[in-house]
């Protein structure tokens, strides 16, 4: 996860890597759960007996897969495939399954550093990141990150750091 070291600058060092809150996991654990329940009672409540038991179990395994797959297979590949890592340099973000999207922002362009968090997310550790920068995007909001406020204290140290002109943060 995060940046390998040929990807890093010179004197560039990672700080912090990581994915996503997992509470973005919960609503496709659930969908695989009621997915598996509900095609285990249909092979069992079609008899064994009728004429079309075969196509209607095929019908049902083929619905499952395709459930299962969209519910909860492609939000885990978007959650595993979606990295945040703040280096002594940067704040990068990866993400994408079969496409990667990767932007990075420098911390010398970092103009202000909020967080916001419900209280849901107050109770599990995460919330909502607001950075800043003086580039063409202005605001990002970045969703679900875990240990929001350490995140958020170590962006705006090394922000600091930066502009401080101590971009090692030593």
């Amino acid at each position: 996860m995060g940046l390998p070291d040929q990807y890093l600058a010179d004197g560039e060092r990672v700080v912090l890597s990581f994915h996503p809150h997992w509470k973005r996991l919960i609503l496709p654990v659930l969908a695989l759960i009621v997915v598996l329940a509900a095609a285990v009672a249909a092979f069992i409540f079609i008899p064994g007996d009728y004429e079309y038991a075969g196509y209607a179990r095929g019908a049902v395994a083929v619905v499952a897969f395709v459930a299962l797959v969209l519910w909860t297979i492609i939000p885990y590949l978007r959650w595993v495939t979606t990295s945040y890592t703040l280096t002594s340099h940067r704040f990068a973000i990866s993400t994408g399954v079969l496409n990667k999207s990767e932007d990075d922002i420098p911390l010398a362009k970092v103009s202000s550093v909020s967080s916001d968090q419900r209280l849901l997310e107050r109770i599990l550790g995460c919330g909502t990141l607001r950075v800043e920068s003086a580039s063409e995007k202005g605001d990002i909001d970045y969703r679900d990150i875990p240990q929001i406020q350490r995140v958020r204290h170590e962006l705006f140290r090394l922000v600091e750091d930066a502009a401080d002109g101590n971009i090692d943060g030593d």
